[in-house]
């Protein structure tokens, strides 16, 4: 059996434009390995591409051209199998109001063929934490019960493969920590999670692996760990005993003033050690209160590989913006 869960080659997707409109180019020639049983992290702007490509994966979209194998199944050649191993959790709150969460997973499962016999509603609703909704009807959930609801519908078929779409977003902490909760232990169980997520906090503590496609191209793809390893750059913030009124001056350190009085020194670790840099502060004559290091998270290096590109005009508007949770991000 393979070590991929799914395998990607030379993946396009071209829309016809309009009347006197070019062609749309939303997928360029993807390439593209997710490891069987990792938590599997996709990223990307918005128009990136992502909503595409899990939408060719879920068999919702036609690709143009190039090859997708999902747990060892063609597409091409086995589409039934192919769209049997993965389960999609979608952004959008596609339910119908008149379905109880019950009702909604047994038509679910039918729509899949699982024998009545096989179907385990009454536990993938405890594992949500809907048991006791179970006979109410869908238009009366909150939006973090129908957000479970779409969770416990990708489940329902037993996938090897389940994609989380945005799962977190505009949802409150209680019901991002019980989602993350049962992300683990489906994982534990074997099940590959794909994620494509705006909160790139928890891409950073949730994904063994990580790609990064932007305007439709694969720009990155490699462990969490060696992404950040590409980030060379370490920040130094300085609390002095009094106002400084001179910047320390050393080769490959960039200091700066901050608004608190703070003193923030940039450098790379490779030219310029953490001891030099703090030489440079005690030549300036400034006596140190309180030091403290920070070095490149994910985001740093999601803009650093993005932002080259970022006046392109994006091709898939699927993807909608959602703000951050503690930190700046696209």
């Amino acid at each position: 059996m393979s070590d991929a869960a799914i395998t990607i080659e030379g993946l396009r997707k071209t829309y016809k434009g309009g009347k006197g409109q070019p062609e749309k180019h939303a997928l360029k020639g993807i390439d593209l390995t997710v490891p069987r049983g990792s938590v599997f992290g996709l990223l990307g702007p918005n128009g990136a591409g992502k909503s595409t490509l899990i939408n060719i994966l879920a068999g919702l979209v036609v690709k143009t051209a190039g090859r997708v194998v999902i747990c060892g199944f063609d597409q091409d050649k086995h589409p039934r199998q192919s769209r049997a191993a993965i389960g999609v959790m979608p952004q959008e709150l596609n339910l119908d109001p008149f379905f109880t969460p019950r009702g909604a997973l047994e038509v679910q499962a039918g729509l899949y063929g699982v024998p009545k016999a096989q179907r385990r509603s009454a536990e993938i609703l405890d594992l949500v934490g809907l048991s006791d909704k179970a006979e109410a009807y869908a238009r009366t959930l909150s939006g973090g019960m129908r957000r479970r609801l779409l969770l416990a519908k990708a489940l329902v078929h037993h996938p090897k493969i389940l994609v989380l779409d945005e799962p977190t977003a505009g949802v409150d902490i209680e019901l991002r920590q019980m989602l993350w909760a049962n992300v683990r232990k489906l994982n534990e169980q074997g099940m590959t999670i794909i994620l494509t997520t705006h909160y790139l906090e928890e891409a950073q503590e949730m994904c063994d692996e990580i790609a990064i496609i932007n305007h439709g191209e694969m720009i990155a793809q490699d462990s969490t760990a060696n992404l950040l390893g590409r980030m060379d750059s370490r920040t130094m913030v300085i609390a002095p005993d009094d106002p400084v009124t001179d910047l320390p001056s050393a080769d490959g350190v960039e200091a700066a003033l901050r608004e608190d009085g703070n003193l923030v020194l940039r450098y790379q670790s490779i030219q310029t050690s953490a001891e030099q840099v703090l030489e440079a502060v005690r030549q300036a004559g400034i006596r140190i209160r309180d030091v403290r290091t920070e070095e490149a998270d994910l985001e740093d290096v999601f803009l650093a590989l993005t932002s080259s590109r970022e006046d392109e005009a994006p091709v898939d508007d699927h993807d909608q913006p959602r703000r951050g949770m503690h930190r700046v991000r696209l």
